[in-house]
């Protein structure tokens, strides 16, 4: 399945990874755990983000995933677990049991967390503000977080439609940051999430549109 996946997207969206050499470790990414966060417009984001992580690391790469949206249904979270490993992520209520579970993944050493901090994709393509859980989850850590960019996935796969475009996409991976001088409260989370937010908009091409403040 990982196999097909990469090869549909380098034909079909001919996937362009930029930066893969920032993963810790790579190319076999080392023992340590760490989390992967990007911006989210397309169903497409986490299969790229995925296919930049090494096929044998595969088995512990996880990707926080809705849980009122992807396990609504048997057969959505079927797809959802088969396609990128989900793990059900409460937005709404419970997150805070959401993200003791994503620690208790981090602190295993080895595993590859994927979160996207906006909460849904953006119905535009336009990066919105990072929410405060990935200031929550990693502030007062030592666990390396990695700010990545996706440029083309909107154009290829907007939210609502049906059937990707053959659209080009593009995976920018940047340097890994660390928080662990951040204090693990309200104010420290949300110092992270910032930081993260502009760390993920510098690694979009100029032309992208500006953020927006939503």
């Amino acid at each position: 399945m990982a196999t097909l996946i990469r090869g549909w997207l380098r034909v079909y969206h001919r996937l362009q990874i930029l930066g893969r050499e920032n993963l810790p470790g790579y190319p076999l990414v080392g023992r340590g755990s760490f989390v992967l966060v990007a911006n989210h417009c397309s169903h497409l984001d986490a299969l790229c983000l995925i296919s930049a992580v090494p096929i044998g690391k595969l088995h512990r790469t996880i990707s926080a995933a809705a849980a009122d949206y992807f396990f609504v249904s048997p057969r959505r979270a079927v797809v959802a677990v088969l396609m990128v490993n989900a793990l059900p992520f409460n937005r709404e209520v419970y997150v805070r049991q959401s993200l003791r579970l994503c620690r208790e993944l981090l602190a295993n050493p080895g595993n590859v967390l994927i979160l996207f901090p906006e909460g849904s994709r953006s119905p535009n393509g336009n990066l919105r503000a990072f929410k405060n859980g990935i200031g929550l989850l990693v502030a007062g850590t030592d666990v390396p977080v990695i700010p990545c960019y996706l440029d083309g996935t909107h154009r290829a796969m907007p939210k609502r439609a049906a059937v990707p475009r053959p659209c080009q996409v593009r995976l920018t991976i940047g340097a890994p940051r660390l928080y662990k001088d951040f204090s693990p409260d309200r104010a420290g989370s949300a110092e992270v999430a910032m930081d993260l937010h502009r760390a993920v908009q510098q690694l979009a091409p100029a032309s992208e549109p500006v953020t927006t403040a939503v």
